[in-house]
């Protein structure tokens, strides 16, 4: 897929307009998502300007702006973007893997046929950039896993999944946030925080930012 391939773009009601790119995610959409969405919140009615994985929803005013217009400014805009790199932070997150805090660090070696140090080694050697933010109250969405540490989601989820867990799921790494039900393969935990409501920034991670995972202990 060619990276200026126009968006799909639905109605989602008379005051939201879903801007969609087809699968896998990739940066460099990404990056256009993020930058479309700089140039949509000036537009007049435009209220919020939603990036998702690989989607933008632009909310508007119906009385201010016309849907159908919205949209074709959406796909005159779109190959004419000047797409920038988010001057995001490196942000280290400490782990320890296996054990306890993650339980299924050997189901996922045992899927990809790796040990669980290489899986650990290979998990702490990528650069995740953080594509959006969503699914729970600071949950990033990262891009940058190895494609052969991929590991479908549990055929049973987890009716809560301890705050602060490290996870793969699917083509996916993250960290839960919060408690709370989830299905993806849990290999380790760190002591951050990643959401708190009282500070004055709630979320540890941003999008653009650029991630890296550091072991701090490995059990097995």
């Amino acid at each position: 897929m060619s990276e200026l391939a126009p968006p799909r773009l639905h109605a989602l009601g008379d005051a939201a307009l879903l801007c969609e790119l087809p699968a896998p995610a990739q940066l460099a959409v990404q990056q256009r998502i993020w930058a479309l969405a700089a140039e949509a919140v000036r537009w007049p009615g435009v209220g919020e300007a939603l990036p998702g994985m690989n989607n933008l929803t632009l909310m508007f005013d119906p009385s201010l702006a016309d849907a159908e217009a919205l949209g074709a400014r959406v796909l005159a805009l779109w190959p004419k973007l000047k797409v920038g790199t988010i001057a995001g932070r490196e942000v280290q997150i400490p782990v320890a893997y296996g054990g306890d805090e993650g339980p299924d660090l050997g189901d996922v070696a045992a899927h990809t046929g790796l040990s669980p140090e290489e899986v650990v080694r290979r998990h702490c050697a990528g650069e995740y950039v953080v594509y959006l933010l969503g699914f729970l109250p600071g949950f990033a969405f990262m891009g940058g896993l190895a494609p052969e540490l991929a590991a479908p989601r549990r055929a049973e989820p987890r009716t809560t999944v301890p705050a602060r867990s490290v996870g793969i799921g699917g083509e996916q790494t993250g960290i839960y946030p919060v408690a709370s039900p989830g299905g993806w393969n849990l290999i380790g935990r760190t002591s951050l925080e990643m959401f708190d409501p009282s500070a004055a920034e709630p979320t540890l991670l941003r999008h653009g930012d650029r991630v890296r995972f550091v072991a701090e202990s490995v059990h097995t």
